[in-house]
């Protein structure tokens, strides 16, 4: 499902029970991390619950950035798998000029989540986009100049 899709399916969805609903599927959805890739580097500081990204970056110029994750957590799970739609298969360029906070808004998460999760997400969110950072530096820097 793409994001637009997903926008049009949570406004379509009645009510915050289905939305929910809708979170944790998404969620058993993603496929399982294994346990080598649960630890402490790939750990998010800032979330309640455990969660866990790693990044795989691909060998194109620019690269692309690839990354699966997941919680101990069903709803956190959830939001997880948005967050890898929203990031996951771009180049670093992408990942910092994609407006998450907008999608967040479109998907009425903002009213929804308890300010912990808001802030777990919000930890995830800035995991991905300082490893985003940090291969556009590594790029700039091996670049011919």
């Amino acid at each position: 499902m793409d994001l637009q899709r997903l926008i049009d399916t949570f406004n379509f969805l009645d009510n915050w029970e289905d939305r929910y609903r809708l979170l944790i599927d998404m969620g058993r959805e993603l496929p399982e991390l294994p346990d080598e890739a649960r630890t402490e580097g790939n750990r998010v500081d800032g979330c309640t619950s455990n969660v866990w990204l790693e990044t795989t970056i691909s060998d194109e110029h620019p690269p692309r950035m690839f990354f699966t994750a997941d919680s101990d957590a069903f709803i956190v799970k959830g939001l997880v798998a948005i967050l890898l739609k929203a990031y996951s298969g771009k180049t670093p360029q992408e990942i910092l000029n994609t407006d998450i906070e907008s999608l967040f808004d479109d998907l009425g998460l903002s009213q929804q989540l308890t300010a912990n999760r808001r802030d777990g997400f919000v930890a995830m969110v800035k995991q991905v986009r300082n490893r985003a950072q940090a291969v556009q530096a590594d790029e700039t820097a091996g670049a011919p100049g």
